[in-house]
């Protein structure tokens, strides 16, 4: 046995170390050797080897060799720290990803229509107003993508300081900063800091939700009921996806409380439900006024999902569960999260993990999976994992250590791994649209790419598949690329012509598109 652990020990040292060189290899630029820039799983061996050889490794932790110093520095100062970085890493992104992307066009597109009236191409009535809304804020401030990105980086800084204030509360001011750190290495997560997109803000949004029906049990007395309503609608105007969410936490809360712990607090029930009630009629009457029915917005938003058949979601999460959610390291904590879960007999742990369990199974069911669907469980489990180690300072260290790397890792990963097709796309798309620009009258561009085409072009925009002709005195104009999606065919092309006498006019452009062709008609 004592050979055994000492094996152990060997493995899990060596595989720690492997996964750190990976690390500091993409660090230093050289994730090229990486298949698709992506590092090796290591940490996943590492960890069960390190649990095995516990045993070798615990005089060492007893000692406390290099941890008392870091132990004498401030929570808080940690805490900062970790915003700091976060700040830093988007403002170092921006440049890989110069061009706004497709989700981030549509409500850029919706900003813009309410602060000038350029047409909102690509948006939809089942889209929610909370981020147009604080787009339209920052196009008073100043008027490009610049802007709107930093308000993106508001709600990255408002969720990663919800994450660190609530880990904080539920273990210590360290392991909260831990656990905010460990999220923000992740590549799911870390994908969407430079991105104007709702699912980072709602996260922060849902986890004070999670946070203030644990006190509602905790704290006698406690009106958290009321104020977790009011934050759970400011949550769904910023995205409505999060009903998905917010059914799952009720469930989790219901099961790992009891229902006789919610009736012992029915007046507040009641009062919080009143809240909620208030703060979505204004939704339910433009839903009925829109599609007929108070949840036809709604509903029509989850109907978006591109998923092949019921259940696909949930597929997908249980096939990337959890090292593609979160990365190597933040996948071994997660896994920890959800051991404790099934050891421990304590509601709020019940409920965190019960809650992160179901996520995935309403939104699995529900939609199709993405991991910018379920930053929320990620969260959850990984202040589960933390609270898992806590008890081993050394170890604690070690994973603090082991996430910052991975921060600047998991960033070269997003640069030159995850932005590079983007942005070759991109070098097709913005030219022609930026070509489109001005000229007298309104415009209709027919393309593919309808949300950042509106965006660069200043025209409305439309798929093929949604064209139903245009207003006479309308510029229109069809954009077909050599290699472009959702495009007619040639009997289709002449259907959509017509009687008109169009101007044709190529525009070769140094994107994965290739040459684009223009028809164009009033």
């Amino acid at each position: 046995m004592s050979n055994g652990r000492t094996a152990g020990l060997v493995v899990a040292v060596a595989c720690t170390g492997v996964a750190a060189a990976q690390q500091l290899l993409l660090i230093a630029g050289y994730g090229g050797v990486l298949p698709g820039w992506q590092p090796w799983p290591f940490l996943l061996v590492a960890a069960p080897a390190w649990w095995w050889a516990r045993g070798r490794w615990r005089p060492v932790e007893r000692s406390g060799v290099g941890v008392r110093r870091l132990g004498a520095i401030p929570g808080p100062v940690y805490g900062i720290a970790v915003l700091a970085l976060a700040a830093g890493v988007w403002a170092w992104l921006q440049p890989y990803e110069p061009y706004i992307g497709h989700e981030e066009a549509v409500y850029a597109n919706k900003a813009r229509a309410w602060a000038d009236g350029t047409p909102a191409a690509g948006w939809g009535t089942y889209r929610p107003p909370g981020l147009p809304a604080l787009g339209r804020a920052a196009l008073a401030v100043h008027d490009d993508v610049g802007a709107l990105r930093a308000t993106g980086l508001v709600l990255v800084l408002f969720t990663l300081t919800v994450t660190y204030l609530v880990a904080a509360r539920w273990t210590t001011p360290r392991r909260g900063a831990v656990v905010a750190l460990v999220v923000l290495s992740g590549l799911g997560f870390l994908r969407r800091v430079p991105e104007f997109l709702n699912d980072i803000g709602a996260t922060g949004l849902l986890l004070l939700v999670v946070w203030l029906l644990t006190r509602a049990q905790e704290v006698r007395r406690s009106w958290s009921l009321p104020l977790a309503a009011g934050v759970a609608v400011v949550a769904f105007y910023l995205r409505y996806g999060v009903v998905g969410n917010l059914v799952a936490i009720a469930l989790a809360a219901v099961v790992a409380y009891g229902p006789g712990a919610w009736w012992r607090v029915r007046r507040r029930l009641a009062v919080a439900g009143l809240v909620l009630a208030a703060g979505l009629l204004p939704h339910f009457v433009y839903a009925t006024e829109v599609t007929g029915s108070p949840l036809g917005l709604v509903l029509t938003a989850t109907e978006q999902a591109n998923r092949v058949y019921v259940g696909d979601g949930l597929v997908y999460y249980l096939a990337i569960f959890p090292y593609r959610l979160a990365g190597d390291l933040g996948a071994v904590l997660m896994v920890a999260g959800l051991v404790l879960t099934a050891r421990g007999r304590d509601a709020r742990r019940r409920f965190l993990g019960l809650a992160s369990v179901l996520v995935f199974v309403v939104l699995g069911l529900a939609t199709d999976g993405e991991p910018r669907f379920v930053f929320l469980p990620v969260v959850l489990l990984t202040v589960l994992g933390v609270e898992a180690l806590a008890r081993w300072r050394t170890a604690l260290a070690a994973v603090a250590g082991l996430a910052l790397l991975t921060v600047g890792g998991t960033a070269q990963v997003v640069a030159h791994g995850a932005m590079p097709d983007p942005v070759r796309q991109s070098a097709s798309t913005v030219p022609v649209a930026r070509a489109l620009a001005g000229g007298d009258g309104p415009c209709l561009v027919v393309t593919g790419y309808e949300p950042e085409t509106g965006w660069y072009s200043g025209c409305d925009a439309v798929t093929y598949g949604q064209y139903r002709g245009a207003p006479e005195g309308t510029r229109v104009t069809l954009v077909l690329y050599e290699r472009g999606r959702l495009q007619p065919g040639r009997a289709e092309l002449t259907r959509l012509i017509g009687h008109h006498e169009p101007t044709v006019r190529r525009i070769p452009t140094a994107g994965s598109l290739g040459t684009a062709t223009l028809i164009t008609w009033r």
